[in-house]
């Protein structure tokens, strides 16, 4: 296996911080032995040559490092995790609060998740929006609008939009659709909002 000039500058400076904090820290017990001195004492009574002692020594060191590799991985790990989780639910309000309606559909134009305000524009449940064909909120005859313009935004990549036609309480309702492929070009991203001022 080919180690990248990357992968070797990663380990490289991960094995001098635990290096640098082997040596500047206090040793660290684990269970009823100590990986400083006693563990150094211990292996020293352990070796039956004195021949032996050196490459011991230097065995248990390498362990040493090793497992503080290890924890310093771990806190990283940990701490990567917590700002994910902090950015998840940064994203997570900022979909669920936005002022305009979001869908989140699959390539097929089936809903996959809808936001507060995009219920509430529809008068819909949210949770009942979702998997259904989002032509579905539409009236018969702005369907294939809808329809066509997510696959021209599926087929060229490029962000488009268009103006429908859905029923409300008290009528006909105006709908303008903004839609883009995700990054991924697996999802397509819609907001909707209503028209007042449409004829």
């Amino acid at each position: 296996m080919v180690t990248t000039v990357d992968e070797f500058n990663v380990y490289t400076k991960l094995r001098s911080k635990a290096e640098a904090q082997l040596q500047s820290s206090a040793p660290r017990i684990r269970g009823d032995w100590s990986l400083g001195v006693d563990a150094l004492r211990l292996l020293h009574r352990l070796s039956s040559h004195p021949d032996n002692a050196d490459d011991a020594l230097k065995l248990l060191h390498e362990l040493q490092v090793h497992q503080v590799e290890l924890d310093v991985q771990n806190e990283e790990i940990a701490a990567n995790e917590r700002a994910l989780a902090e950015d998840l639910s940064l994203y997570q309000t900022l979909f669920d609060a936005a002022p305009f309606g979001y869908f989140l559909v699959n390539l097929d134009g089936d809903v996959i998740q809808a936001n507060f305000a995009a219920a509430e524009l529809f008068d819909l449940d949210r949770e009942s929006i979702e998997g259904d064909p989002i032509d579905t909120l539409l009236r018969t005859r702005s369907r294939p609008q809808l329809v066509g313009m997510l696959a021209e935004v599926v087929r060229s990549g490029t962000r488009d939009a268009c103006i429908v036609e859905t029923d409300g309480p008290e009528g006909s309702r105006h709908m303008q659709f903004v839609a883009s492929l995700s990054p991924e070009r697996t999802h397509i991203l819609l907001v909707v909002r209503e028209c007042v001022d449409a004829e």
